[in-house]
């Protein structure tokens, strides 16, 4: 461990030439620098978020929902057990492709359209409810909202927000105020508290309380708002203002060192995912331009409801059963010898009655 620790706090690779760890233990009085140690009081401020937000859900978020109309649906159908097709749903998750259905179906005896549904019907089982997604976006977008309009009120007043250059005079010997001690304790206590509820939470955006609301136009303008703000700030600010000073300011002021280059990589790479996320947000407002609305987020998991799904899947499954019928290809039922695709069903379907 203390060969670990001595080659992960190297002084060499994190601090600019004739710079040492020892040269921050002893401080004028009233002056404070950043401590490995301040990462440790981010655990018990993580705690008091996560219970924080727990009250906040139950006795905020659940009302406004209620008065947005959005109630907890329960699923419908629920899967019979099966440890068979449990087996195989933990591995894939999704429904199995034709070829593992029909063995599916040949091992339990059951119709391939039986084994169909028994996945949709599981898959919905573990579907959060919209009011379930509308409380934890609620919660992430007021905490978004509280910590950006804090981090604004404590930047306004700080020289490096006007002029890059104050970044790094006197670097590394700058003084760690209390505002900005609070910012990032508060910053890492939050994501830190997502680590107990990583495995249940479903990422939402701000824009898809709307949604869940049914504010179609109030969604579509949030999206654009968004888009905007997206393409002004990654696109724009960040290469302009934060890489242009820790490339070349930096460069110019203090100069290179091993850590440099490792933190302007991984700044490098992430604006390289700005321009990415950018392309796939450009395409769905293209879309949305196309068709009057904004359509699914490609960033994100599908936003349907159960019984959206089952109802499509439902009609999906009626209409390759019928394209695939003995009596479709004998040219019964009106078809004329030609397979029913699904999207004639609905007609069929009334024509019938």
């Amino acid at each position: 461990m203390a060969a670990l620790s001595a080659w992960f706090c190297n002084e060499r690779f994190w601090l600019p030439h004739n710079v040492t760890w020892a040269d921050f233990a002893d401080p004028a009085p009233g002056v404070e620098y950043p401590k490995a140690s301040h990462l440790l009081s981010a655990l018990p401020l993580a705690l008091g978020i996560f219970a924080v937000r727990i009250l906040f859900e139950r006795f905020i978020a659940r009302p406004c929902a209620f008065l947005l109309h959005i109630h907890a649906t329960s699923v419908h159908w629920r899967a019979t057990p099966n440890p068979v097709l449990e087996k195989v749903f933990t591995s894939i998750t999704k429904c199995p492709d034709w070829r593992h259905l029909d063995g599916l179906s040949k091992q339990l005896d059951w119709d391939v359209r039986k084994v169909q549904q028994w996945f949709r019907h599981r898959r919905n089982q573990d579907k959060p409810s919209v009011l379930t997604k509308f409380c934890e976006s609620m919660w992430r977008s007021t905490f978004y909202l509280c910590i950006f309009t804090y981090g604004i009120r404590f930047l306004w007043q700080c020289p490096w927000m006007w002029d890059t250059h104050h970044c790094w005079y006197n670097y590394p010997y700058q003084v760690l105020t209390p505002g900005l001690y609070h910012y990032y304790v508060t910053e890492l206590g939050f994501y830190w508290s997502l680590m107990f509820s990583q495995f249940t939470d479903i990422k939402r955006k701000a824009a898809k309380l709307a949604n869940y609301a049914k504010y179609q136009r109030l969604c579509d303008f949030l999206f654009v708002l968004f888009a905007v703000v997206f393409f002004i700030t990654r696109l724009v600010i960040y290469p302009l203002r934060i890489l242009n000073t820790t490339l070349f300011e930096s460069w110019e002021i203090i100069g290179p060192y091993p850590s440099w280059w490792l933190f302007n990589s991984l700044l490098l790479v992430l604006q390289v995912l700005h321009v990415i996320w950018s392309y796939l947000i450009a395409g769905i407002a293209y879309k949305a331009l196309v068709r009057g609305k904004v359509s699914k987020d490609d960033r994100s998991d599908v936003e349907s409801s159960s019984e959206e799904e089952a109802d499509t899947n439902r009609t999906n499954d009626r209409g390759v059963q019928m394209a695939f019928s003995p009596k479709a290809e004998n040219g019964t039922n009106g078809t004329n010898g030609h397979a029913v695709t699904t999207k004639s069903w609905p007609q069929i379907r009334t024509s019938s009655r």
